[in-house]
């Protein structure tokens, strides 16, 4: 890294050290913390609110359980501060049993508004309606582009997509039902954007994307002919490979498409920006110090591999209403340095954990 680099990152660090602290101290708070975690602060041979003093120090902590969000009351993650605010329930995966959720004030808008100000004004400008080609129903995603697409001045279309009966489908081997439902899916929004709504943004998963790429090309046109000029993603399917064939053979040189990685818990994380030198590697950071993505040993979860090495991904949630101190999240990669617009840690190569993944039944996403 660079003297200028290494001194970014330096600061970066210092702030996810002081955020960590700031709120621990607010989830821990006897009058206004979460009622989950002042409970669970019982059972520590610690005291969150003196012996955490910096990000490492969140290390104390036990591994953070994602069954814990099965269930409710869904507001006891969130502080006492914010129980009389309005307040939203999203889902945060999970295909069968009881669905985790959490509670969210604002969370959704402000990790959105932050991502807005990594997108240009030329590929997505400002003023423009958008599309949002992905799940619908309780997930955040569906409320939180519209926010985006509202906080940068537009009007956003949506589609009525359900994943769960997607996996329910493949699950039980009906291919042709699933094929049946997403091609219903690309109809709502082959129908949107050719109605005259001068869309010109848009989120899509890679799956759904492509289907309605080569539909427009079935029908005569194109994502670029039908006045699309910028596009985020994001999913399982977001590879190298497909990064490729979607620049080159779906989108071409008029439409702009950038890559993210991310979910209900973590917000977004950003890909660095596209170099032709970088042999359309993806590379993922994320939103310091809302949350921060450490790439750990699979055999010891509290070791961060080297730069270039493999690991899982363990998550670290700081947010003033949602703390989650190491997470493991069902996904491995590759440990990349920090770039010049992310000063920290990054992630490459995402896929799904070799432990889960001949388990994993990917959907539309």
């Amino acid at each position: 890294m660079s003297d200028q680099l290494e001194q970014q990152a330096d600061a970066a660090r210092k702030r996810l050290d002081e955020e960590a602290v700031r709120i621990v101290q607010l989830h821990f708070d006897p009058e206004l913390g979460a009622p989950f975690w002042l409970e669970k602060a019982k059972e520590y041979d610690f005291n969150p609110l003196t012996d955490v003093k910096c990000f490492d120090d969140l290390k104390k902590f036990p591994l953070f359980e994602d069954d814990w969000f099965r269930g409710g009351p869904v507001e006891r993650f969130l502080p006492k501060k914010w129980h009389n605010e309005y307040k939203y329930t999203f889902e945060t995966g999970g295909t069968t049993g009881i669905p985790k959720s959490r509670c969210v004030v604002r969370d959704h808008f402000i990790d959105y508004e932050q991502f807005s100000d990594t997108l240009s004004d030329e590929d997505f400008p400002r003023g423009s309606n958008w599309l949002m080609l992905g799940p619908s129903g309780p997930r955040r995603l569906r409320l939180a582009v519209e926010h985006l697409c509202q906080y940068r001045g537009g009007i956003c279309f949506c589609v009525d997509l359900d994943p769960r009966w997607v996996v329910k489908l493949l699950k039980k081997g009906d291919v042709e039902s699933a094929k049946a439902y997403a091609d219903h899916v690309i109809d709502q929004a082959y129908t949107v954007l050719t109605a005259n709504h001068d869309i010109k943004c848009m989120f899509a998963t890679p799956k759904l994307l492509e289907a309605l790429a080569m539909r427009l090309l079935d029908e005569g046109t194109s994502i670029a002919e039908v006045g699309i000029k910028g596009i985020f993603a994001g999913g399982t399917e977001f590879t190298p490979q497909w990064y490729r064939f979607c620049k080159e053979e779906l989108l071409g040189p008029d439409v702009f498409i950038t890559p993210t990685y991310g979910n209900t818990l973590m917000g977004l994380a950003c890909g660095k920006p596209f170099d032709p030198a970088d042999e359309f590697k993806i590379t993922y950071y994320a939103p310091q110090p809302r949350a921060a993505i450490e790439v750990v040993d699979f055999d010891d979860y509290n070791k961060v591999v080297g730069y270039g090495e493999t690991g899982r991904v363990k998550l670290t949630t700081l947010t003033e209403e949602l703390f989650i101190p190491g997470f493991m999240e069902r996904d491995e990669g590759e440990r990349e340095l920090p770039c010049e617009k992310f000063a920290w840690d990054g992630i490459s190569g995402v896929r799904p954990f070799h432990v889960f993944a001949k388990k994993t039944t990917v959907g539309v996403y």
